[in-house]
């Protein structure tokens, strides 16, 4: 923790990130990128190597792939801290693009940042980005044309949860009866969950068990003596920064093995484990982004970014990590969007409303991912107007002590039973915004 801790101060120095130099700033082949940053701040630890897998990405497309389709790539960071107020600031100084280059998708990186930016983005027309978070029924692109909880919504997370527990407990059938306790950040985050565990929970007939932890979480002993009394057969644990290793270590002296507790995507990062010690050795998580620098993607890095010194990274030990794989994902579902948008409007950079109809034309089948060196790293993934999550599956990965080890294949959410919920959901917001929802076959 103090490594990482370290890397954040250093890093905190970086105000700006220019992949472009400034005397192209006119240039009309450029794509303004900015990004609301968290490198210093009680989330530093992840933050800091998220940004750094993002900028190295966005690198190594500007100098070893001259750009998407020639058009360079304006990335520029603003210090947030994680705070919502600044995102919405950020957002507001950045949203009509800088010195002719347009802004065509802004990633809010946090929950509470995409609540808060929501209606911002579908009056500016500008698409808010945020993979593996934001509104979960924003997926809704029929009535949310402009909120992206891209590749793994927090209902899809619950669901892949289950399933994993189901196929450990021999079948769906044996969940009757089994009691879940999530343990979780007490934020809009954290409680995102709640509706879709309890409409499984009737659909599987396990015992549904919430317990709120308060942030930062520092302290959690009420809550596991919690735990300890109910004596679940599984915990699910959906908590965030430092929450998280207070959570493991704090169960391990309340006697629930690690092995019988499965964190979330913002809950399975080395930052989590690490600071835990032997408690964490056999701990599970969700992993649409695993852990580990054996992908092709890695090996493009090493030779044309790492080993050149380019890197954003201050340790490259770290060069593999969860986040820092995070932070590629993300940045390649944005190329990838880009090139979509391009092929439809030119190879030149995109406005907002061009941007949405990238997001919602991409696909990356794997061939794709072959090609462009994350096969394994990142699922196939098919966006639609309709559907703004387009993936909804996750590895598991388990902590042997010192790395994260995948011990499934990609396992797959209910989408199907999910879905009702998610449109009942947005269908409440559309009626209180007196929204009148898109047709699900919507181009443009």
């Amino acid at each position: 923790m103090k490594r990482l801790v370290l890397t954040a101060l250093l890093a905190a120095s970086v105000a700006t990130t220019a992949l472009v130099p400034p005397a192209a700033f006119a240039d009309s082949k450029e794509q303004y990128v900015p990004l609301p940053t968290y490198r210093v701040g009680p989330y530093a630890s992840s933050g800091t190597l998220w940004w750094a897998g993002t900028l190295d990405y966005f690198r190594y497309i500007n100098e070893v792939e001259g750009g998407v389709n020639g058009v360079k790539l304006k990335v520029e960071e603003f210090e947030t801290e994680w705070s919502p107020d600044r995102t919405v600031e950020v957002y507001e100084r950045v949203k009509n693009g800088k010195d002719g280059a347009p802004v065509a998708f802004f990633f809010t990186h946090g929950t509470p940042a995409s609540y808060a930016l929501i209606e911002k983005g579908a009056a500016d027309k500008i698409p808010l980005i945020d993979p593996a978070g934001g509104r979960t029924e924003s997926t809704d692109g029929t009535v949310f044309p402009y909120a992206f909880p891209l590749l793994f919504n927090y209902f899809s997370q619950a669901s892949v949860g289950i399933n994993y527990i189901a196929q450990k407990e021999g079948g769906f059938d044996k969940l009757k009866g089994k009691k879940i306790v999530t343990v979780y950040h007490d934020s809009a985050y954290g409680r995102e969950t709640q509706a879709a565990v309890e409409l499984l929970a009737k659909k599987y007939g396990f015992e549904n068990f919430q317990i709120p932890v308060a942030d930062p979480g520092n302290e959690q002993s009420p809550q596991w003596r919690q735990v300890r009394e109910i004596k679940p057969d599984w915990v699910f644990l959906r908590t965030w920064g430092v929450s998280t290793p207070v959570a493991i270590k704090t169960a391990q002296r309340f006697g629930i093995p690690a092995d019988r507790i499965i964190g979330d995507v913002w809950a399975g990062s080395e930052a989590d484990v690490i600071p835990a010690g032997t408690a964490a050795k056999g701990y599970q998580a969700l992993a649409p982004y695993p852990g580990g620098a054996g992908f092709e993607i890695h090996d493009r890095l090493r030779k044309t970014i790492l080993d050149t010194g380019k890197s954003d990274l201050r340790d490259t030990k770290f060069f593999g990590a969860v986040y820092y794989n995070i932070g590629l994902i993300n940045a390649v579902l944005a190329v990838e969007a880009l090139r979509a948008g391009q092929a439809k409007f030119g190879n030149k950079p995109l406005n907002g409303e061009e941007g949405r109809w990238g997001f919602e034309h991409l696909t990356i089948d794997d061939a794709r991912l072959k090609e462009i060196g994350f096969y394994g790293l990142l699922q196939p993934i098919k966006l639609t107007p309709a559907d703004h999550e387009g993936g909804g599956a996750a590895r598991i990965q388990q902590w042997d002590g010192d790395k994260w080890v995948l011990v499934t294949d990609w396992i797959q959410a209910d989408r199907d039973t999910l879905r009702p919920l998610v449109e009942a959901k947005a269908a409440a917001y559309a009626k209180e915004h007196n929204i009148t929802p898109r047709s699900p076959t919507a181009e443009n």
